[in-house]
């Protein structure tokens, strides 16, 4: 009887091995097919951009400064687009917010970096420099903010 015993021992112990590989198949598979379907919807969902540093300009412009004046400074600005490398991206356009909270600022202005680095360069750049010595004089007023966009 003792040998009938321990070969009944020996199948409990077959059937419990077996059935934890079985178990152990069964969780490798579901998390084969989890991943699978997770890099599935990775992959068919929009992908985030690189995030941007934004450089934020707004002139009020003087009561002096005429028509074409403030038209030489959107012209040099714009310009500078194709003058320094680091600019990626330039808009511009005319305050239209009915909330009046423009502190008299008409003109917008958004630059677009890559890096800080490279809004740094831009801030030194000759061109950038010389825009500076356009302008200064006939703002009234600056308003200059730079920040990380979010997506």
């Amino acid at each position: 009887m003792g040998s009938f015993q321990s070969s009944g021992l020996a199948l409990k112990q077959g059937v419990v091995a077996g059935f934890m590989a079985m178990k152990l198949a069964i969780i490798l598979l579901a998390a084969v097919v989890a991943a699978i379907l997770t890099m599935s919807v990775m992959a068919s969902s929009p992908k985030k951009g690189k995030a941007k540093l934004r450089h934020l300009v707004a002139f009020k412009f003087k009561d002096s400064a005429s028509k074409q004046e403030v038209q030489r400074v959107e012209d040099a600005f714009a310009a500078l687009k194709g003058k320094i490398p680091q600019i990626q991206a330039y808009e511009a356009g005319l305050n239209n917010s009915p909330e009046g909270l423009n502190k008299g600022c008409t003109h917008g202005f958004i630059l677009t970096f890559d890096s800080d680095k490279d809004r740094d360069a831009y801030l030194v750049h000759p061109d950038h420099v010389e825009f500076g010595k356009l302008v200064k004089p006939l703002l009234a007023d600056v308003f200059v903010i730079d920040f990380w966009n979010r997506d």
